[in-house]
Parts: structure tokens; sequence; C-alpha cells
């Protein structure tokens, strides 16, 4: 009983750091970056700064609104740019440079696509969640169908990401038969939430596994081949013949 409470505790601790650690990141690179922007122009020149002549505090204020919108401003400015020609091509030159260094272009690249994967539409690249038994009979992993696989076997056998946690833009690419997936009622995003988080956040996939599926991936073993098993008079004791016996010469 004291087992499982420690167990509860320590699951509901990572389950909290797994929500709170992005987003006290986000506050906080949200507020480091308005605090620059308010400290760039409390050190506008007082005939450039329009709001020398009011009330600190009311300035205060006026100063805060700009140094968050100022930021979300330029988020939609890059998005802009990122979406037409020139400035997609403006990008991909940043891109390129900050690639280049041997440290930043590593963690940039990772962050990159962990966003990509987070925030772009799923629904175009993952049609659904199924579970499929991998890397052997009785071990379930989560994979996403990417579409159908044309092949020469009979049966419709279906292309499917198995990702990998908990970064999800990795994994493996496999072809399997329709009949060897077991299709999931969650949705994608609930499927992110499972593998971000190594199952700590989310819905209880294995209520999800029917119990003749789990009782045929038990019952599935091979084949005794124990001398017990067979015919007595094949495992009856043999004459010894020595390895290094050769036949006479006649």
């Amino acid at each position: 009983m004291l087992q499982k409470f420690k167990q509860d505790i320590k699951n509901d601790l990572i389950a909290g750091l797994v929500v709170i650690i992005p987003l006290a990141t986000t506050i906080w690179l949200t507020i480091n970056v308005a605090t620059w922007v308010v400290r760039f122009l409390t050190r506008v020149p007082n005939r450039l700064n329009p709001f020398t002549e009011l009330n600190p505090f009311v300035g205060y204020l006026i100063n805060l609104v700009v140094g968050f919108s100022v930021p979300l401003l330029a988020i939609l400015l890059i998005g802009l740019m990122a979406r037409n020609f020139a400035g997609r091509w403006l990008l991909d030159l940043g891109e390129r440079i900050v690639q280049s260094i041997p440290l930043a272009g590593s963690v940039y690249k990772t962050i990159q696509q962990l966003l990509q994967t987070i925030f772009q539409d799923s629904k175009s690249r993952f049609r659904r969640v199924v579970l499929i038994e991998y890397p052997r009979r009785g071990l379930w992993a989560i994979a996403f169908v990417t579409g159908a696989a044309v092949t020469d076997t009979p049966g419709k056998m279906l292309s499917v990401f198995i990702p990998t946690t908990p970064n999800p833009t990795s994994g493996w690419y496999a072809v399997v038969s329709e009949d060897d997936i077991l299709n999931l009622s969650i949705s994608v995003e609930e499927a992110f939430k499972v593998l971000l988080s190594g199952g700590i956040v989310g819905p209880n996939l294995a209520a999800e596994i029917p119990a003749s599926r789990l009782n045929n991936d038990q019952t599935q073993t091979l084949p005794a081949s124990t001398p017990s098993s067979l015919p007595a008079e094949s495992v009856m004791a043999q004459p010894h013949q020595p390895l290094n016996a050769m036949p006479e010469d006649n």
C-alpha cells in the first residue's frame, strides 16, 4: 500500500513537471523579451519618448503593453515572411547560417523538428492512430497510419510510422497488414501527449486492447521439442560411435 502511494506521488510529480516546464519556459522567455523591449524604450531620449509626461505608473503600463506587443508582432511578421517566396529565401539563408554552427545547428534542428511535429497540421500526414505489435508479439507500440501500401500480396497493407518517445520526430517506417493493427479511438494530439510524456499523460491505452488479443498473444508459444514429447522409440539411446572412427581399407 505504501509502495503504491509512493509510486502515485512520483507519477504525479513527473506529470506535473511535464506540464509545468514547457509552460514556465514559455512564460520566462516572453517576460524576458518583453522586459528587454521595456528597457529599450525607457532608454529612448526624453524628447523622443511620448510617455515621459504621463503618470509614471501609466507610462510603465503602456511600456509593458508595447513590450508584449512588439514580440508578438515580430512573430507574426516572421510567419508572414515564411509564407511568401522572398521571405522564405531569407529565412532559409538564416537557417543555413545557424545550422553551420556545430552545436547551435544541432540544437536548432532538433527544436525545429519537434515544433513542426507538434504545431503543424498532422491530419494531412497521419490518418489515424493504431497499435501494432512491435518489436515482438506481446509488446504494443503506438503507430500512425500514413497511407495504403501497394503490394502484390493478398490482403490490404498499410504504411505506418512508429515514433519514438519522448522525441516523436524520429522512428521507423513499416508496412503491415491491416489485420495486424488495432485501431485506437484517440486523436493524433492525444497520441502525441502519450509519446511526449512517456505514457504519464494521456489516455490509458491498455484498456483499448481487447482481452481476446491478449489471450492470443499469451497462448502463442512455440511447440515443445523436448525428448519427452517424441515417440519412445525415437529417443532410445543410440550406440556410441567414436568421431575418429575411420572405415577400414579392404
